[in-house]
């Protein structure tokens, strides 16, 4: 039986990317039902708190939430920074932080490698960062779960670091569209989250076959209803400048966002704290800040349900204008996710982030809704675009997140507003991206290193370096032939006849008598370059006729030649140029 290494692409990938789903599917679940137990000890039992969960989850549009308690909430965050940074800092370091930005370096860096260990570290301290009430989404250690799963495999089946790698990214898109119920956003986010501005086109086939898979699994167990039900409004085309505005303002926010996250990330690293502590700092503030915004609890997506229910007071305001609340909620959760992730937790950036972007959704629709009553009759469409255009620009993710989004809300006539939003938010943003590990193209990542840098020598003309008029005609003699060898410091010379027509070479070293012509010392059949080849055929010319120098020729006629001295100088000069840049 063949080996699954020696298979052809795409016989080997169906077999590989079925057994990265089927993992994916129920590593995805194992994570949920970790989530739903520590949410149960800390929030149920220990805080006695309800929060609201989105109708694909089993919650309800209708909600009331209950505050006994819930003084105890930054005690609640504490413990949970607290035991996550000690399991994280005590097992695996690399499975601090957002998780998804590890995948992506354990790509680029790693040749998909990832320790065993990493796996059950970041699924126990990112469910008890969330369980606990931590600013946190299930995506990041969802992706470094699946990714992890997917290097484990590969390493099972012996396959190639190139292989491996792709497991690792056909990982990420799977665990990613597992968990959020979104399949084919999913498996195009594997490809896509890679690079700021490019995509991995060999992921997408496995991603499509592994996220099915593992969406597939997940359904049995949780539904298939989408995260946020179905969005059942209509597109109105006289909103779409509305939209463009919104991808404007998600695009600024986005910077915020990565801004905030990574200056609080930064000075926690700087910060002179025992490191097992960091986490439970962190987590202290979130609690603190959930005090007043108790929509920054957890992953958050009940609140989303909630901005998209048209029931907005139903938001806890605690005797303060709804307006000012949701005015600062977006700030809140920004500063929130970053203390609880950037100071050591473990979870992801991309549920805050599109609860981030619903709540910036859903404040301007209602200053849209002011403005313009008969064209704005609901903030449903705004929030739904403000999730996926605020994290299409701060993940540099626009194509996937937009049909992620558009899978959970069910919202497919929404597709024309999400295009402009994302389009206008991805191009405000620049390169400002919540994943570090992102580089800007294939060509810059080290997983792709020589495969699209072109060697300088390939990238030089001949054209572009001058010839030296440097020859002996075949008439003359050894002793002329041996003088132009001295002047000019070389052991052999091209040859040419009456016409200045190319015939081949003499050697120093063949010459035994200088009185006589040096047709009796020629080397004739011997290869030259032309005018449009590169300096690498120029040296192994070089090579192939033992000289320092190689004959240019140009139909039959000598143009001149160019010495290892020339390419060299060029080469100084254009390497030069490009280390510059």
């Amino acid at each position: 039986m063949k080996k699954i290494v020696d298979m052809p692409y795409l016989q080997r990938w169906f077999i590989v990317a079925t057994i990265i789903g089927i993992i994916a599917g129920f590593g995805s679940l194992l994570f949920y039902y970790t989530i739903l137990f520590f949410s149960y000890l800390f929030m149920n039992l220990f805080l006695n708190i309800s929060l609201p969960s989105p109708i694909g989850e089993g919650g309800q549009v209708y909600f009331k939430m209950d505050t006994w308690r819930y003084f105890l909430i930054p005690v609640s965050t504490m413990i949970g920074g607290l035991f996550s940074g000690l399991l994280v800092f005590k097992l695996a370091p690399e499975a601090e932080g957002h998780g998804t930005d590890a995948a992506i370096d354990t790509y680029h860096n790693r040749q998909g490698k990832v320790r065993k260990i990493v796996i059950p570290v970041k699924i126990v301290a990112s469910a008890i960062t969330i369980g606990s009430g931590g600013s946190a989404g299930r995506e990041g250690p969802t992706a470094q779960i699946s990714s992890g799963l997917g290097s484990i495999v590969s390493d099972i089946l012996h396959l190639s670091p190139e292989d491996r790698r792709r497991a690792v990214a056909v990982g990420i898109g799977a665990g990613i569209g597992t968990i959020f119920k979104a399949p084919i956003g999913g498996a195009i986010l594997g490809a896509e989250i890679l690079y700021k501005r490019d995509i991995e086109p060999e992921i997408i086939y496995p991603s499509l076959i592994a996220s099915a898979i593992g969406y597939s699994i997940f359904g049995l167990f949780v539904g298939f209803t989408p995260i946020f039900g179905y969005y059942t409004g209509s597109f109105n085309p006289f909103r779409l400048p509305l939209y463009f505005i919104l991808g404007i303002i998600t695009g600024l926010s986005a910077i915020f966002y990565v801004k905030s996250f990574y200056k609080i990330h930064d000075f926690f690293k700087k910060l002179r704290m025992n490191r097992y502590l960091k986490p439970a700092l962190g987590g202290l503030i979130t609690g603190i800040i959930a005090l007043l915004f108790p929509e920054v609890l957890g992953v958050g997506y009940g609140w989303v349900q909630i901005f998209m229910s048209n029931n907005i007071d139903m938001i806890p305001t605690f005797g303060l204008p709804l307006i000012i609340i949701l005015i600062f909620l977006p700030l809140m959760k920004i500063l929130a996710t970053s203390f609880s992730i950037g100071s050591g937790g473990s979870g992801g950036v991309f549920a805050p982030g599109m609860v981030i972007g619903a709540s910036i959704g859903l404040l301007f629709s209602i200053f849209f809704r002011y403005f313009f009553p008969f064209l704005v009759v609901s903030y449903v469409p705004f929030v739904i675009i403000g999730m996926l255009s605020f994290f299409g620009a701060a993940g540099k993710v626009p194509i996937s997140v937009m049909i992620m989004v558009i899978e959970m809300t069910g919202s497919m006539q929404l597709l024309p507003a999400a295009m402009i939003a994302v389009a206008a938010s991805y191009f405000i943003s620049g390169d400002y991206s919540i994943y570090r590990s992102q580089v800007p193209t294939r060509k810059d990542s080290p997983a792709h290193r020589g495969e699209f840098n072109t060697p300088i020598l390939a990238d030089i003309k001949v054209k572009e370096i001058p010839l030296r008029d440097i020859k002996i005609n075949i008439n003359e003699d050894g002793r002329k032939a041996r003088t132009i060898m001295n002047i000019h410091g070389i052991l052999s010379l091209p040859v040419v006849d009456d016409n200045n027509s190319f015939i081949g070479i003499v050697y120093l070293a063949d010459i035994t008598n200088d009185k006589i012509s040096v047709k009796n010392f020629l080397k004739t059949g011997i290869t030259y370059v032309h005018v449009d080849s590169s300096a690498e055929d120029v040296w192994n010319v070089m090579s192939s006729i033992k000289a320092t120098w190689a004959p240019v020729i140009e139909k039959g006629r000598f143009l001149g030649i160019i010495t290892m001295g020339d390419i060299l100088k060029i080469y100084k000069q254009r390497a030069a140029q490009i280390s510059s840049k």
